[in-house]
C-alpha cells in the first residue's frame, strides 16, 4: 500500500499537513511533483496481452514507485511540465505536450482511490455548472448573470432589490496579466446599473447579486465529514473579497444547519468528489447563500480546523471512511 501525492512544492502547503498525518500513522508515502517529468523524473509503463493495466513506475531523484504499489492518490494543484530549457519554444510546447499527455494518461488510469480524480476536478470547476448543480441540489444560490451584452448586464443590476452587483471572473483560476506579470483578479466592489459600461462587450463577465453579508463560512468537506470555518471581516476590503486582506481576518469554528448538510452531500455526490472547499455568503437573516465551488480548494488557513481535515483527508485516503 502506498499513497501517492501529486502536489507542486509549496512553503506551508496543505499537502505537508495531509503527508506529515500519513507519516504519523506510518503509511507509505511518495510525492512527486508531475513538473519534475520528464526533467528530472524517468516514467516508463507498459500495456498489453494478458495486461489490463499499466505495468511500471518512475524512478525519481530519492526513490521509485511501481504503479501497482499505489492504492491511493491525492492529487493537489500540481505544477506544469517542465522540459529542457535548451529547446527551441516550438519544440518545447510539444514535448510539455507529449509529457503532459503520458503523465496524466497513465497515472488516471490507476483503479484506486482519488482525493480527487482530475477530471472530477475540472467538471466541478466550472463556476457555471458548479452554480447550477448546486442549485438543483437545494442550496441557494445569488441572482446571477453571465453576459458580454452591456444592456443586459445594466437591466439586470437594476432588477436587483438593492441594485448592486459584483463582478466575478469566470475561469477558475481568476487570473489577468497585467505589464507581463500575472495578477489574480478578486470580486469586485459593489457596482450600481451606471457602472457598468460598454466594455462588458469585450468578453463574458459574471455580474452576481451583492449580499450585505453578516460574514462568510469556508465550508471544507472530506467524505462525509463538514468543517465550517466562520471567517469575519473586519475591514472594507476583506468585506469585499476576504482574499484582499487577510489580515484583518478573524476565525471562528461554525456549524453547519441540516438543509445546507443535505444539499452539499447531493453536490459533492452529484459531481462524484472526495473533497471539496465550498464558499458560502451567510446574511444578517442568516440564510446561506453558496457562491463558490473548489474542488482543489485550501484549507489550512484556518488553525483550528487544519488538522482535522488533514485527518479526515488521510482517512479517505487510507480508506477508512467513505
Amino acid at each position: 500500500m502506498t499513497v501517492l501525492v501529486l502536489t507542486r512544492q509549496l512553503v506551508e502547503s496543505p499537502a505537508d499537513l495531509v503527508v506529515h498525518e500519513l507519516n504519523q500513522r506510518g503509511v507509505p508515502v511518495h510525492r512527486i511533483d508531475p513538473g519534475d517529468f520528464p526533467r528530472q523524473v524517468t516514467l516508463s509503463a507498459r500495456i498489453g496481452p494478458g495486461h489490463h493495466d499499466w505495468q511500471g513506475g518512475w524512478r525519481g531523484q530519492h526513490r521509485d514507485l511501481a504503479l501497482d504499489d499505489v492504492t491511493a492518490v491525492y492529487y493537489r494543484r500540481p505544477s506544469p511540465h517542465e522540459v529542457n530549457p535548451g529547446l527551441s519554444q516550438d519544440d518545447a510546447t510539444w514535448a510539455r505536450s507529449e509529457a503532459r499527455a503520458a503523465f496524466t494518461g497513465i497515472v488516471q488510469s490507476l483503479r484506486c482511490r482519488w482525493v480527487n480524480h482530475p477530471r472530477h476536478n475540472i467538471i466541478a470547476d466550472s463556476k457555471p455548472r458548479a452554480l447550477a448543480t448546486a442549485a438543483r441540489c437545494g442550496l441557494r444560490v445569488p441572482a446571477t448573470l453571465v453576459t458580454n451584452d452591456p444592456r443586459e448586464a445594466r437591466a439586470f443590476v437594476a432588477s436587483l432589490p438593492d441594485k448592486k452587483a459584483v463582478y466575478k471572473p469566470i475561469a477558475p483560476q481568476g487570473q489577468r496579466v497585467f505589464d507581463g506579470q500575472r495578477a489574480a483578479v478578486w470580486t469586485s466592489p459593489p457596482l450600481g446599473p451606471d457602472d457598468l459600461t460598454d466594455e462588458v462587450k469585450v468578453t463574458a463577465h459574471t455580474i452576481q447579486e451583492w449580499i450585505p453579508k453578516k460574514h462568510e463560512v469556508r465550508l471544507t468537506v472530506a467524505g462525509k465529514r463538514l468543517f465550517a470555518g466562520e471567517i469575519h471581516a473586519h475591514s472594507d476590503e476583506a468585506r469585499i473579497d476576504f482574499r484582499r486582506d487577510y489580515d484583518a481576518l478573524t476565525y471562528t469554528v461554525g456549524t453547519v444547519p441540516d438543509t445546507i448538510r443535505e444539499g452539499v452531500h447531493r453536490l459533492m455526490d452529484a459531481f462524484d468528489l472526495r473533497y471539496a472547499a465550498m464558499d458560502f455568503l451567510v446574511d444578517h437573516d442568516d440564510t446561506w447563500h453558496l457562491v463558490d465551488v473548489n474542488p482543489n480548494g485550501q484549507f489550512g488557513f484556518i488553525p483550528e480546523l487544519a488538522q482535522p481535515i488533514a485527518h479526515a483527508i488521510a482517512d479517505l485516503l487510507e480508506g477508512r471512511t467513505s
